[in-house]
């Protein structure tokens, strides 16, 4: 027993040895701290991704065949900021903490952390739907619209959540595995994968440039569907993918064991196959469009 103890903390302590340690990077998860008011960059993440998102919702909207005009995608940034909150919020105590349920409080203290991308994306389709049916607009046109700019949001939150040392990875002995302070209660703090990171680059990076290029590059924009179907099945591939790699959240992982998938994989499933049907049935929603903002009418 004392020896297989010791050959365990030896193999964590030489999994740590030589690899980054996330208290070297010099990262404090407060951006702005004036003593009575403390601006976090998760915070900031949250901001950037509305604003940018809705800056580059813009310049999809000067071109031809827009499903909207720009005074409908100012009022959706007061819908998408609601909905992203409140259904970030709600859909984390849901999902991932429903003790919380409990102590109603705790469910306000938005700044102690705690959001769910799933929820988030629910409240943001609740506002969209909400908008159109206000102005008489094509619901799932907007959808295809505001899932462009959504890539935006996620690579921002998840360097946030990189920058909070927080949601790491598995141990790992990849030269590029970094020490996470506080990971093991009363033990060793072995080198982990920075799946924040990870996910960063696959739900920000590669899945904007694939809706970058099937919006300027192709048709996809008049096939209702089309892009929020790759937006669907691009994060819900991605998010499946890094789970493998990543710690499941400490209060899931019973959960995680006895299902076999962590909860965010479980979640990305009815997005995957959501996004497979709305591309494979894109093509026949295909009709004349005639633009709210633009000049040229397409067909």
């Amino acid at each position: 027993m004392i020896l297989s103890t010791l050959a365990a903390a030896t193999g964590e302590l030489g999994m740590a040895a030589g690899h980054i340690r996330y208290s070297d990077l010099g990262l404090d998860p407060v951006a702005l701290n004036l003593g009575f008011f403390q601006l976090k960059w998760y915070s900031l993440a949250y901001i950037a991704g509305i604003l940018i998102g809705w800056w580059y919702l813009l310049k999809l909207l000067d071109q031809p065949g827009a499903p909207m005009a720009r005074r409908h995608a100012d009022d959706f940034v007061f819908y998408a900021t609601l909905g992203i909150i409140l259904g970030g919020r709600i859909g984390y105590v849901l999902f991932y903490a429903p003790e919380m349920i409990l102590d109603p409080i705790k469910i306000l203290r938005l700044w102690d952390g705690g959001m769910s991308f799933h929820g988030g994306a629910i409240g943001t389709m609740v506002g969209i739907i909400l908008l159109s049916r206000k102005h008489g607009l094509n619901w799932l046109r907007v959808h295809d619209y505001v899932a462009c700019c959504a890539p935006f949001g996620l690579f921002f939150g998840r360097l946030a959540n990189f920058v909070n040392g927080e949601l790491w990875g598995r141990p790992s002995d990849v030269p590029w595995a970094i020490v996470f302070p506080r990971t093991v209660a009363g033990g060793l703090d072995p080198a982990r994968h920075p799946s924040q990171l990870y996910e960063a680059g696959l739900e920000g990076l590669l899945l904007g440039l694939v809706l970058w290029f099937l919006f300027w590059k192709t048709d996809a924009r008049y096939q209702p569907g089309k892009l929020v179907g790759a937006f669907l099945l691009g994060y819900g591939l991605s998010r499946f993918f890094v789970e493998f790699w990543r710690e499941p959240d400490a209060q899931l992982v019973a959960f995680a064991q006895a299902t076999g998938l962590h909860m965010g994989q479980w979640l990305t499933l009815p997005m995957i196959a959501g996004g497979i049907y709305l591309i494979a049935t894109a093509k026949k929603r295909r009709v004349r469009v005639e633009p709210i903002a633009g000049t040229e009418s397409v067909a």
